[in-house]
C-alpha cells in the first residue's frame, strides 16, 4: 500500500468510523484517511437497492433504528429523517404464529389460556419456580429461571443454539438480558425508545452525508497493518477485531458470521412482516427478513424475501461470543493497546470493543472517544 499521510487515520467506515470521521473534519478541522477493508462504506449497517424489485434492504441484516439517548439523536437528526416504522418480530413455531418477545398473546396463545395480566404474571411465576435461580452460571439456567422450560424449549434453545453455534449452557447469562418479558399485548419490540424508525433514505445516504467533507478521504478495498509506514499526526483509530491486527498474540476471539439468501416473488406481500424468526432446528436458517416491510411509505408491487443462516466466517465477524474466556482474551489485547502509548493507537466499536452494540450505542460510544481525541491531539 502507498504510504498514507495524514492528521488521523481511522480502520473501518463503518458507523463508528464515519462518525468519529465527521466529528474530526468538522470540529477539529483536520485530514482523516478512514481505510476500509470492502468496497463500500456503511458497514454492517449498509443498504442497497435489489435491481429486479426495486426494494432496498439492508445487506448484512435488518438494522432498525432506536435509541432512549437523547445527545444521540439530537446528533443523529442532523443526517437523516425516519419514518413511522415500529419494530415487530414474530416467531414461526410448529406452523404457528407467536409474538416475540415473548408477551400475554404468546402465553395466551402458546398454552391456549385466556390469562389477564397478573394472572399470566402469576402463571409464568408458577412454571419457572422450580429453575429461579438468583446466580444463573449460563444461559439456559437464566432463560429457564425466567420464563419456565415449555416456552424455553419452544421458542428460545434451538433457536440460541443456531444463532451461536453452541450449546446454550455453554453462553453467558448475559445474553438473555437482550430477550425482554411482557406481561401485556404490547407487539413493539423498541416499546422504551423515545424514537424508532428506518431512515427515509435509506442508511446508506447517512454515511454519505457523514463522510461529505472535503477534508475525508476514503480508501476501499484496503486492510491495515501495524508494520504500514504511515505519517499519522495524531491518531490511528482501530474498529476492527483487535486479535488479527495484533497477529493473534494472545489467542483467537471466537465471533459468529452470517450468510444470507435472497428470494423474490411476484406478489405484494409474502410473510406479513419485516422479520420472522425460525427457532425450529428443521429450518437451517434463523429468520426470514422481508425489507419492504421497513419502508411502508413506498408501494411496490413484487417482494423481496432474506433468509438468514448462522455460520463461521473469520472475514466477517458479526456478533463476539462473549463468554469467560473470550472476555479474557479480549482484555489482554486491549491492555496490552492502551500500553503502546507511543504508537498512538486508539479503538473503539463494536469490533474492536469485543461487544454487541445497538446502532445508537455505536454513537454515543464514537461521540465519547471525540471528546478524549479533542483532549489528548497535540
Amino acid at each position: 500500500m502507498k504510504k498514507i499521510k495524514t492528521d488521523f487515520l481511522i480502520v473501518g467506515a463503518g458507523l463508528f468510523g464515519c462518525v468519529l470521521a465527521e466529528r474530526i473534519s468538522t470540529i477539529l478541522k483536520k485530514e482523516v484517511v478512514i481505510l476500509e477493508k470492502r468496497n463500500h462504506i456503511g458497514g454492517n449497517c449498509y443498504s442497497e437497492t435489489d435491481k429486479e424489485t426495486n426494494i432496498e434492504y439492508h445487506k448484512y441484516g435488518t438494522h432498525i433504528f432506536h435509541t432512549s439517548i437523547k445527545h444521540v439523536w439530537d446528533y443523529f437528526k442532523n443526517f437523516t429523517s425516519l419514518n413511522n416504522y415500529n419494530h415487530q418480530v414474530l416467531s414461526h413455531y410448529k406452523d404457528k404464529i407467536y409474538q416475540m418477545p415473548i408477551n400475554l398473546e404468546t402465553i395466551n396463545s402458546y398454552f391456549k389460556k385466556n390469562f389477564t395480566p397478573i394472572e399470566a404474571e402469576n402463571f409464568i411465576k408458577k412454571i419457572s419456580k422450580k429453575h429461579f435461580n438468583l446466580n444463573p452460571l449460563n444461559f439456559e439456567e437464566k432463560a429457564k429461571s425466567q420464563i419456565g422450560s415449555e416456552l424455553y424449549n419452544a421458542f428460545i434453545k434451538n433457536y440460541t443454539f443456531k444463532q451461536w453455534g453452541k450449546n446454550p449452557k455453554k453462553l453467558p447469562s448475559s445474553i438473555f438480558n437482550r430477550l425482554p418479558l411482557r406481561f401485556n399485548y404490547n407487539e413493539d419490540y423498541y416499546k422504551n425508545s423515545i424514537v424508532q424508525g428506518i431512515p427515509l433514505d435509506g442508511y446508506t445516504s447517512i454515511f454519505k452525508k457523514l463522510t461529505l467533507n472535503k477534508k475525508i478521504k476514503i480508501i476501499y478495498n484496503s486492510n491495515f497493518e501495524l508494520e504500514n509506514n504511515h505519517e499519522i499526526k495524531h491518531f490511528t483509530i482501530m474498529t476492527g477485531p483487535l486479535d488479527k491486527l495484533l497477529k493473534f498474540k494472545f489467542g483467537k476471539l471466537e465471533w459468529r458470521s452470517l450468510k444470507f439468501k435472497k428470494k423474490i416473488f411476484n406478489c405484494d406481500d409474502y410473510q406479513g412482516a419485516a422479520v420472522i424468526n425460525y427457532p425450529e432446528l428443521k429450518f437451517k436458517y434463523t429468520r426470514i427478513h422481508e425489507p419492504k416491510h421497513l419502508h411502508p411509505e413506498r408501494i411496490r408491487k413484487k417482494t423481496l424475501i432474506i433468509e438468514e443462516y448462522p455460520t463461521i466466517n473469520d472475514n466477517e465477524p458479526y456478533y463476539p461470543i462473549n463468554n469467560s474466556e473470550n472476555r479474557i482474551i479480549s482484555h489482554k489485547y486491549k491492555k496490552y493497546l492502551d500500553s503502546q502509548k507511543n504508537k498512538k493507537i486508539i479503538f473503539g466499536g463494536r469490533l474492536a470493543d469485543y461487544a454487541y452494540y445497538d446502532m445508537d450505542m455505536t454513537i454515543s460510544a464514537a461521540l465519547k472517544k471525540f471528546e478524549y481525541i479533542k483532549k489528548n491531539i497535540k
